[in-house]
């Protein structure tokens, strides 16, 4: 028996046909709770459409919806000639609420830490300074991380701070510490909000490598300027966070619509 049928025969609960619950919904059901428990793990290749048939004694249509909506819930990947995988459900990036990623990821319940790649002082280019309003050539920090949660890559991000307004900052260790928290406690800083474009782009080969991703694979980019309270730039930054962990979530006043 394979591994795929050892998943499929195990646990399996009768299925209630004389209820008002769709059988696949009833299926899907099965084995989302299954992989919430532990019992199946990221990575584990599911049962094929016939075996779940087979096992749960209904139609090929019905064991296909079921795996649909896995996949379409985030749960499960299809390969094409190697079959159905579980995989662990994207994490919504809401752009409509400004939140720095140790703290996104704390209120996930996740384990956030940093790799710092780059944190340097460099010479504000044209673009840079006019975005931050300041001198060209004026002193920036330059801060590029390789973002973790529980110690999987998530997220590579660069940011450009001018030291001029935080003196000293540049002699922080950021592998260790949040950015917005030193900024906020450290400095007084109040963000009022962030202009963001976001984009779909394929990696890099150095984002390939760093996120443990495919190469081209898809990452999902948000470049951003912070405002203060004061009116004031005092970021611009770049992340890329995975697209196979991220997808934007955002809402949408309903007092927009006519």
């Amino acid at each position: 028996m394979s591994k795929a049928q050892v998943h499929a025969a195990s646990s399996v609960h009768p299925l209630d046909k004389s209820g008002f619950i769709p059988l696949y919904y009833q299926i899907q059901r099965a084995l989302m709770e299954r992989i919430q428990s532990g019992e199946l793990s990221e990575g584990d290749l599911l049962a094929s459409e016939e075996e779940l048939a087979r096992t749960y004694k209904v139609s090929r249509m019905t064991a296909r919806q079921a795996l649909h909506g896995l996949k379409a819930r985030g749960y499960a990947l299809s390969q094409k000639g190697r079959g159905t995988f579980v995989t662990s459900p994207k994490l919504e990036k809401n752009i409509m609420h400004l939140r720095g990623f140790t703290e996104d990821m704390k209120q996930r319940g996740m384990v956030p830490s940093s790799q710092l790649l780059e944190q340097i002082v460099v010479k504000a280019t044209e673009d840079l300074a006019e975005s931050l309003k300041i001198e060209h050539e004026a002193s920036v920090m330059k801060l590029r991380r390789l973002r973790l949660a529980d110690g999987i890559p998530m997220a590579l991000e660069e940011s450009h701070i001018p030291l001029r307004q935080f003196p000293g900052l540049e002699r922080i260790n950021f592998a260790k510490q949040s950015l917005y928290y030193i900024l906020r406690e450290n400095y007084g800083v109040r963000v009022a909000w962030a202009d963001e474009i976001i984009e779909a782009l394929p990696a890099t080969p150095e984002e390939s490598e760093l996120l443990t991703i495919p190469r081209r694979a898809s990452v999902l980019s948000i470049s951003r300027i912070i405002i203060t309270t004061e009116q004031t730039p005092i970021e611009v930054a770049c992340s890329r966070y995975r697209g196979d962990r991220y997808r934007a979530l955002i809402r949408i006043p309903t007092t927009t619509l006519e």
